[in-house]
């Protein structure tokens, strides 16, 4: 006998399977869910007015994506997360890809219609990912080629699991010394601002003083490895990164008060940026109708910074099956929900096409 929606996620948060696919509308499926069982949510609705869907004729009012009016589309997606908020741990992350709709040639401007909606319902916006999709359509010669879309971070509370250290970029040029003085990855020695400092007639001899020991001790820094670049902001010289105003902006005080300060990047690396290039699954499935699934490398960075190791991360409207493999390759749990029997049953074929690679 097959096992029923609430035995298939029970196995899965009692680590007895991987991964379950489960097949019904996730507005009704979620309501299985234990309260606060999910570590992370990644998840890719379908856009407004951009596709239909194979399903039966019972679930044809289920059917996200087809209703006449954005704003009722807003609801859907409303209703559907505001479930998914419950199911969500209280340190999980949300994860959600959308793209953008042009209507009688205006642009909607979809995805933020869904993510202030978000924000009004309690959800904190914590990152706005541009994908960089690196290839589009050109089909209008009074428009711009559309080649990117939003990937939002949402949370529920502000302190929330985040593992950054899993997703730093390492440096691909490290420093060097170079006639008894360092330079930096970017080239920066220390020299320039080091005639800043002692030629400056805003600082005070005392403010001079420490900003000669912090810059040398950033330079022995980045001669032990620990750093590989710094950039200094000295008052009078240099301005401030995004306000002069101290009420605003920490560097801007802490330039009032001290003088100076010092940015530094560090050896073990630094944060990805908020673009990403990355080009979209292009892979012919012969048996796959599905013509909007997203790369399994776009979802690299939420799963491993916002699912810890064995985690359980959910996609809601999981489609052929991408955010379970993703899961599965990254040694996480995955639990999928669509309506379409037909995609299920080709990411059922994909999950234990990988599950087979990984053992």
């Amino acid at each position: 006998m097959e096992k029923d929606t609430k035995q298939l996620i029970s196995d899965v948060l009692a680590q007895k399977t991987s991964y379950a696919l489960l097949f019904g509308d996730a507005n009704k499926v979620l309501d299985n869910f234990p309260k606060e069982s999910v570590n992370c949510v990644v998840t890719s609705p379908p856009y407004w007015k951009q596709r239909e869907y194979d399903v039966k004729k019972r679930d044809e009012d289920s059917i996200i994506g087809q209703e006449k009016e954005p704003e009722l589309y807003v609801q859907q997606l409303l209703s559907v997360f505001s479930k998914v908020k419950e199911v969500l741990k209280q340190d999980g992350s949300l994860w959600l890809n959308l793209g953008d709709k042009l209507f009688n040639k205006n642009l909607m401007g979809m995805p933020w219609r869904v993510a202030l909606a978000l924000q009004k319902d309690g959800w904190i916006l914590r990152n706005d990912v541009i994908w960089y999709r690196q290839k589009g359509t050109q089909s209008s010669r009074t428009r711009l080629r559309s080649v990117y879309e939003h990937l939002f971070h949402f949370v529920k509370s502000q302190k929330y699991y985040y593992d950054y250290k899993s997703i730093l970029v390492k440096p691909k040029v490290v420093p060097k010394e170079i006639n008894g003085v360092m330079i930096s990855a970017t080239g920066v020695s220390g020299r320039r601002y080091r005639s800043q400092i002692a030629n400056s007639a805003v600082l005070t001899e005392n403010e001079k003083r420490d900003a000669f020991a912090a810059l040398d001790e950033t330079l022995e820094k980045m001669r032990d490895g620990k750093i590989v670049d710094f950039r200094m902001t000295i008052r009078g010289n240099q301005r401030t990164l995004h306000s002069n105003n101290g009420n605003v902006s920490g560097r801007a005080k802490e330039l009032k008060e001290k003088g100076f300060y010092i940015l530094k990047s560090h050896a073990d690396g630094y944060m990805p940026n908020d673009v990403w290039s990355i080009v979209p699954e292009d892979e012919k499935r012969d048996d796959d109708e599905h013509y909007a699934a997203f790369p399994v490398n776009l979802l690299e960075i939420p799963i491993k910074s916002c699912c810890p190791p064995n985690g359980l991360v959910l996609d809601p409207f999981v489609g052929t099956g991408t955010t379970v493999i993703a899961a599965l390759e990254l040694d996480r749990r995955g639990i999928g929900i669509d309506i379409s029997n037909t995609y299920l049953k080709i990411a059922e074929k994909r999950v234990k096409s990988i599950r087979r690679k990984l053992a």
